[in-house]
């Protein structure tokens, strides 16, 4: 089986991570998929290759507790490993060969330059059928890339259906836990999916147990209140209906509501309107007014010309 260069190799997506917080807009970015090995020369690769192709595996009954060969301590400048460069470029019959010669061996759990395993990698090259067998051979499904994203975190960013199946139905004893964890950016599984406007993993997340109104980790916005960022109605109805919590506050004390002031869609404010707690409805004081009259009524204020917020 020849061993090729994967053609998809410049994935374009959103990041939430890339979110504006000023502006809401969301900023393109790029997924690398082969932590640089494109960036190879080409008689580096082809000598990668060549490797690759004359690699010989034992039978895996001869190794029967799963223990692997000296070849798996062999890696590229990028820190890919065999099975990171067949997941890659797809050379299956490869993966699987290497698969069952290290079935439960911590091989399978290496992690590149980036703190890619091989399963983060099968997930953004969209192999369900890889991921389903890395699980099954002992792959850890709460390892984080460099980003802090399991593999889950990056099916959730991509809207992989088949791969966010494959990983919520395999390994479940760890599921729980995968869909609390924050990525290094603060945010669980459920705001990924929606802020990319994937309702039916949002709603798919809840029922296997992830919280509606789990808070991301910056400013301590839920989904909700992401989906009032974006203007999203539909999904603002999808996370009502799943017991989204209207009157759920911010770090900086803001309801769901409170965000519909300024936007354009009157839809959304309406709906918020209605079922947010009526002391809650007022727009909290500012830290930064509350700051300016303590500072407008200190007589030992040196500099009483001094603005704040323009004032």
């Amino acid at each position: 089986m020849d061993v090729h260069r994967d053609p998809r190799i410049n994935y374009m997506d959103c990041d939430l991570e890339e979110m504006d917080t000023k502006s809401r807009k969301m900023q393109p970015c790029e997924d690398r998929v082969d932590s640089g090995v494109d960036s190879l020369k080409e008689d580096e690769y082809r000598k990668i290759v060549e490797e690759m192709e004359n690699l010989s595996l034992p039978n895996a009954s001869a190794n029967p507790k799963g223990m692997c060969e000296p070849w798996t301590e062999e890696v590229t400048e990028d820190g890919d490993t065999y099975l990171h460069l067949a997941i890659i470029h797809e050379a299956e019959e490869y993966a699987i060969q290497i698969i069952k010669q290290c079935q439960n061996d911590p091989f399978l759990n290496r992690q590149n330059n980036q703190r890619q395993t091989a399963l983060h990698l099968a997930v953004i090259t969209e192999q369900p059928h890889m991921v389903d067998r890395l699980l099954k051979a002992g792959c850890d499904p709460r390892l984080v890339d460099q980003s802090g994203n399991t593999a889950l975190h990056i099916a959730c960013r991509r809207g992989s259906l088949a791969c966010f199946s494959v990983l919520t139905q395999i390994q479940t004893q760890h599921l729980r836990s995968v869909l609390t964890f924050p990525n290094y950016s603060g945010h669980a599984c459920i705001h990924i999916a929606a802020v990319h406007n994937y309702l039916s993993m949002v709603e798919s997340l809840v029922q296997l147990g992830a919280d509606v109104n789990a808070k991301e980790q910056c400013s301590g916005r839920t989904s909700l209140h992401l989906a009032v960022d974006m203007q999203n109605l539909e999904l603002v109805h999808t996370l009502i209906a799943l017991g989204a919590d209207v009157n759920s506050l911010t770090y900086g004390g803001y309801t769901p509501y409170h965000l519909t002031f300024g936007r354009h869609n009157s839809e959304i404010q309406r709906q918020l309107y209605s079922r947010t707690a009526q002391e809650l409805r007022p727009m909290p004081e500012s830290e930064s007014e509350e700051s300016e009259e303590e500072l407008s009524s200190d007589d030992d204020c040196m500099y009483d010309d001094i603005q704040f917020c323009g004032r």
